[in-house]
């Protein structure tokens, strides 16, 4: 999916789902949807409660920063 097209409803779905899940990297998401972490963070800013964004955003880092290699590679440079 080119990342000039708007993602559809079900697309967002997935996207939100891929990122709520411990298994899937930022890089995979990139791969599937083309879109950037920062792209993805926004999404899901827009899309979950403030409160639930926190808690998912604070998850993350802590996930990352224990496994490397769910990182991007431009945070490892």
């Amino acid at each position: 999916m080119a990342v000039s097209e708007p993602l559809d409803s079900v697309a967002i779905s997935e996207v939100i789902a891929m990122a709520l899940s411990d298994h899937v990297s930022f890089d995979h998401i990139r791969s599937l949807y083309g879109l950037a972490p920062d792209q993805v963070k926004a999404l899901m800013r827009t899309n979950l409660r403030p409160g639930s964004y926190r808690a998912w955003r604070k998850r993350v880092r802590d996930f990352s920063d224990r496994r490397t290699h769910y990182k991007s590679a431009k945070a490892l440079a």
